[in-house]
């Protein structure tokens, strides 16, 4: 009979946001991803204490799910994040900073705990109701005629993340590939209901980023596989291509589950290796000219397709099995029991070898308009081309939810910088009727306010690492990067162009630094000019998103009484 333990009573942690140690460990957490934000930001080596893998990264999405807290409240912020990264892979480090801030920002304020939530909640809808009319002056509409502004989002992520280690013309270089995958796997003039090709993301470790090629169709690995060179000699018809799902190693368990019964005296393995050898028997005289299987293929099987000049590809593995149906029509096959049907066989328009360092690979083309394409990914090294082969696939969804709303942010902290000051604006201008709808006095709707948007610039400010300064402009509410060792008799010759790239610095602008009291002012529109384009964009519909999940996640850690812990 077991020993039985009394129950311990559960731990409660009443009002968790004025205890020491939970604000501690907060802004901590603020800290620590605030030095990760933007292209300047710091790296960051994650390792668990009892051993294992180390994480090398800046990206949220690596960094926090390699986090773990035992506070509650971190683990929240931390889980609402990484499920907004999941939906729509950019802008995680912009909530949780955000999120935190606003957290510091409400207690340093000294308002209760419900009106900073109604405040915020106010403050949230001006802010969405804003980015979502058209004559909105912080976001551009995206021309899908034109790659530039496809090119300056996708650099705009790929730059954000300094575990790549790119160059500036490395970045550039990768950019284009993705936009120009991205473009790959739209359908062309497909009828009915349309839906999305893929990309498959091949890595090449020990060779130059500039390396890194986008190819139409699919590339697999066939690197040692025998007689491959026979696909040279292929005529560019489209060839007949089987592919199998079930194995073909002849092994007894692959047959399935159930009963079997065999007969004394009677050969299984050679019973098997002849069914094999029929289905080769009936694939080469149904003219296939490549034979894919999934899983293994039994030695004699290749051997025998193989001498009568059929390519043979064994072990490809689940993640490009679905391509690879999309790219040539095959239905797999998944039993050994049934003759093969005719819808099985699929075509490839044509096979070339394409050699990537000491990868050889089998260049597969659709028939006919095929949304698939492969990215062949190089870096110098296996951490670098982890973080990078990570950051491609996010840019790619990035510019996927293009297609559902064609606009895109100014980045550079310009849209931060410009909805702080349109924000207080609105406030100060329309404060009394929005105070006594929302039930609190003038004054707390001005410091509410003023919080709500010292945090949005405090996100803005967090992209400068080096010790430099962060501006305002006074005209359009762009922001701008002062750096450190600049003298404030020096600071008109100093500045170029905002953080978006599109406004340019002269004497005859008014600047005042971040999070300094300015007097209120209604952001100006840009004037339109074709030849002038932002360098720097964010992806609205992420944006968009992150900002509401950041502010709800703040309100609900700022409504949180208790905290109550099972410790057994």
């Amino acid at each position: 009979m077991s020993r039985l333990v009394q129950k311990s009573p559960s731990l409660c942690v009443d009002l968790p946001l004025d205890n020491t140690d939970v604000c501690d460990k907060l802004r901590l957490l603020r800290q620590l991803l605030t030095s990760c934000y933007g292209p300047t930001g710091k790296l960051k080596l994650v390792h668990n204490n009892i051993g294992g893998h180390v994480v090398t990264t800046s990206t949220s999405s690596l960094l926090l799910a390699a986090i773990s807290s035992s506070q509650p409240l971190v683990n929240l912020i931390k889980t609402s994040v990484l499920n907004h990264v999941s939906r729509f892979s950019d802008c995680g480090l912009f909530a949780a900073c955000l999120c935190l801030d606003l957290i510091e920002q409400a207690k340093q304020s000294g308002l209760r705990g419900n009106t900073c939530i109604r405040l915020n909640r106010h403050f949230l809808g001006e802010c969405v109701s804003y980015l979502q009319r058209d004559d909105c002056c912080c976001k551009v509409k995206l021309d899908f005629c034109s790659s530039h502004n496809l090119i300056a989002l996708a650099r705009s992520v790929i730059s954000s993340k300094p575990a790549c280690m790119l160059t500036v013309q490395e970045t550039l270089h990768i950019s284009r590939l993705a936009v120009q995958a991205f473009l790959l796997t739209l359908p062309c003039d497909t009828p009915g209901t349309v839906s999305l090709g893929q990309t498959v993301t091949i890595c090449v470790e020990g060779h130059s980023v500039l390396n890194s090629a986008v190819f139409p169709g699919l590339l697999v690995d066939v690197t040692g596989v025998p007689c491959i060179n026979e696909s040279e000699h292929l005529s560019s018809h489209p060839l007949c291509t089987l592919l199998f799902s079930a194995s073909l190693a002849g092994d007894i368990p692959e047959l399935g589950d159930g009963i079997i019964e065999v007969s004394s005296g009677v050969d299984t393995d050679a019973q098997i290796l002849d069914q094999l050898l029929d289905l080769g028997k009936q694939a080469f005289e149904d003219d296939v000219k490549l034979f894919v299987c999934q899983k293994v293929i039994h030695p004699v099987l290749q051997h025998y397709l193989r001498s009568r000049g059929v390519i043979v590809i064994e072990r490809l593995g689940i993640t490009l099995m679905e391509p690879l149906i999309l790219l040539t029509g095959a239905h797999p096959v998944a039993t050994l029991h049934t003759t093969l049907p005719a819808k099985a066989y699929g075509k490839v328009r044509d096979l070339s070898i394409r050699q990537f360092g000491s990868k050889t690979m089998l260049h597969l083309l659709a028939p006919g308009d095929s949304a698939i394409c492969t990215m062949v990914l190089c870096h110098r090294n296996e951490t670098m081309l982890s973080e990078l082969k990570v950051v491609c696939q996010k840019t790619e969804h990035v510019l996927r939810l293009t297609l559902r709303e064609p606009y895109a942010l100014f980045g550079g902290g310009c849209t931060e910088t410009h909805l702080a000051a349109y924000v207080r604006h609105k406030a100060t201008n329309g404060g009394t009727e929005s105070a006594a709808v929302l039930g609190c006095s003038q004054s707390e709707y001005l410091l509410g306010m003023d919080r709500f948007c010292s945090s949005l610039e405090c996100v803005a400010k967090s992209l400068e690492h080096n010790g430099g300064n962060s501006l305002i402009d006074l005209t359009h509410a762009h922001h701008w990067t002062l750096p450190a060792d600049v003298l404030n008799r020096c600071v008109e010759d100093s500045l170029g162009f905002c953080g978006c790239g599109l406004v340019e610095g002269g004497s005859s602008k008014k600047w005042t630094y971040l999070n300094t009291k300015y007097a209120e002012f209604s952001p100006a529109a840009l004037t339109t000019d074709s030849a002038v384009q932002p360098r720097v964009l964010d992806s609205f519909t992420a944006k968009l998103n992150a900002l509401q999940v950041a502010v709800e996640t703040a309100n609900l850690a700022l409504d949180v009484k208790y905290i109550i812990k099972d410790v057994n």
